[in-house]
């Protein structure tokens, strides 16, 4: 059974750094796309970061380009996303998919495979 979970959220205050898992099971993460969203209270969901299965090419939303880094570690079979320089604007439940591909910044598929989620707060 294919299953993403998402680890690494917690509550921060403006200009830290967390770092994100997304580990997978049931399948090879390397053979997918695996892309990052994240829902703010009472916003859609949105793209922030993708990577290409293979060669592992990274793309960024303009929102987090710069302070966002997605990599992939294939002997753990999960991907990360190191997040600095936080701001408040940031803070949102962060999510991980495994997808076709990468258009852009945003995993893209038929279906995607969604992890559970996890929340990422930045405050004072």
């Amino acid at each position: 059974q294919l299953q993403l979970v998402e680890s690494g959220g917690d509550l921060v205050q403006p200009g830290g750094s967390l770092r994100l898992s997304c580990a997978a099971s049931g399948f090879t993460l390397d053979y997918y796309s695996i892309g990052w969203f994240r829902q703010a209270p009472g916003k859609e969901r949105e793209g922030i970061s993708c990577i290409g299965s293979g060669n592992g090419r990274s793309y960024y939303a303009d929102s987090v380009k710069g302070r966002f880094t997605i990599s992939k570690d294939n002997t753990k079979n999960t991907v990360y996303l190191q997040m600095n320089s936080l701001k408040p604007d940031d803070t949102a439940t962060y999510y991980c998919a495994a997808a076709s591909f990468c258009s852009g910044y945003v995993a893209t598929a038929t279906k995607l495979y969604w992890g559970q989620g996890t929340q990422v707060t930045v405050s004072s």
